[in-house]
């Protein structure tokens, strides 16, 4: 979605993502069927659906059978062939597969979904307070944290979710790639991680990327150390209105997901709170250069 579409129509969604794509048709379904003024278990009858699947399928959690779709639209009055085509060419979208699927055999679940936003936001923001976050990492970088400091004891498996790490970074130098805006505690950049080549070069491609328009880093000093976020965290923001503002946090088994507004308010708040705790931009970079010369 653009964010312009008037009336039921899905438009041609904008996101590049299955994951995104059944956020915006689950969102749309929805706004038909309060228009229609009928309750999520009426709706459901219509499919042999249970209200609780209809809750899924609404919030974009689950993936859609294009004859559900059809009669649902059915249920909510969407008669019209050319507008109803358009709901269910974007179940066809929303179907599809992304590249990060075939990598199911050593990413978790749950990180698939992040990859799938990732994919589609318009705005990235981080914190991150032990390593440089994974869009920025370097190969040799990633390696050593994957393997605790030990790369000559690499798997296939590792190798396997560094080139995960790899293609997910091709988003920063597609057209139209989204603000990738990132927060570090100055810790990380004295932490060793892989030895001092790879921190060098670690380093080096953080100026690198810095110095690009789409891309800011801001480093919050030990002087100036705030208390502001408790942990890392990552803020994920859409140009599709359908799509909800998302907070991502990931922990040893697992993640949540975060879209409540007095949730996603709350890290909004804290994000603006390092902003203002951490040097500017510019002298983050110059922060970065003095460190790489003295390595």
């Amino acid at each position: 979605m653009t964010g312009e579409a008037t009336g039921n129509s899905p438009a041609e969604a904008r996101t590049s993502a299955p994951t995104a794509r059944r956020m915006v048709l689950g969102a749309q379904l929805r706004r038909l069927r309060e228009a229609a003024e009928l309750s999520r278990a009426d709706a459901g009858f219509t499919i042999r659906a249970s209200e609780s699947k209809m809750s899924r399928l609404e919030a974009g959690k689950v993936s859609f059978k294009e004859r559900d779709v059809a009669d649902l639209l059915t249920t909510y009055g969407v008669n019209d062939p050319i507008e109803r085509e358009a709901f269910l060419d974007l179940v066809k979208q929303s179907n599809q597969q992304g590249w990060w699927h075939r990598y199911n055999n050593v990413i978790p679940g749950w990180f698939n979904d992040f990859v799938g936003l990732e994919e589609s936001a318009s705005l990235i923001q981080s914190y991150e307070h032990q390593f440089v976050p994974g869009l920025l990492q370097t190969e040799d970088y990633a390696r050593a944290v994957m393997t605790h400091g030990r790369p000559q004891y690499a798997t296939d498996d590792i190798e396997q979710r560094i080139d995960v790490r790899r293609r997910r970074q091709r988003i920063l130098a597609r057209p139209g790639a989204p603000h990738l805006w990132v927060v570090l505690d100055e810790s990380v950049l004295h932490r060793p991680v892989g030895g001092r080549k790879v921190l060098d070069a670690q380093l080096t491609a953080m100026l690198e990327a810095s110095s690009m328009p789409h891309i800011t880093v801001q480093i919050v000093t030990y002087e100036r150390n705030s208390n502001a976020a408790e942990g890392a965290f990552t803020m994920l923001r859409f140009a599709e209105n359908e799509l909800p503002t998302l907070v991502y946090i990931e922990h040893l088994t697992g993640a949540l997901y975060l879209d409540r507004m007095d949730e996603v308010e709350t890290y909004g708040r804290v994000l603006d709170r390092l902003a203002v705790d951490a040097e500017t931009p510019e002298d983050s970079r110059q922060m970065l250069a003095k460190l790489r010369a003295e390595i």
